[in-house]
């Protein structure tokens, strides 16, 4: 049963993996049309003259909030893991 599950899982994971690199944006191919409305509106919409600051602050803030809270943790986590631990003295 143990190794049905985990052949499952492997399989489901490789099927993700393929269609998702067949999936993406081909390189060099014209850019979304998304990204054209971006360019063009950024300034009108969000007031920032910096259209990457734009998407980052004002389209995605939410995703940009959660990936400064994922850093924030982690930092967290490896000084808690490298400081120095104080020993009881009696």
């Amino acid at each position: 049963m143990r190794n049905f599950v985990a052949s499952l899982f492997l399989g489901i994971a490789i099927v993700f993996l393929v269609s998702s690199a067949l999936l993406v944006h081909p390189f060099g191919e014209p850019p979304a049309p998304m990204d054209d409305y971006i360019i063009q509106n950024a300034q009108a919409e969000t007031g920032a003259n910096n259209v990457v600051a734009a998407v980052l602050f004002d389209y995605r803030g939410f995703d940009t909030l959660g990936e400064a809270t994922i850093l924030f943790t982690a930092v967290t986590g490896v000084v808690m893991l490298f400081r120095k631990k104080e020993t009881a003295e009696k």
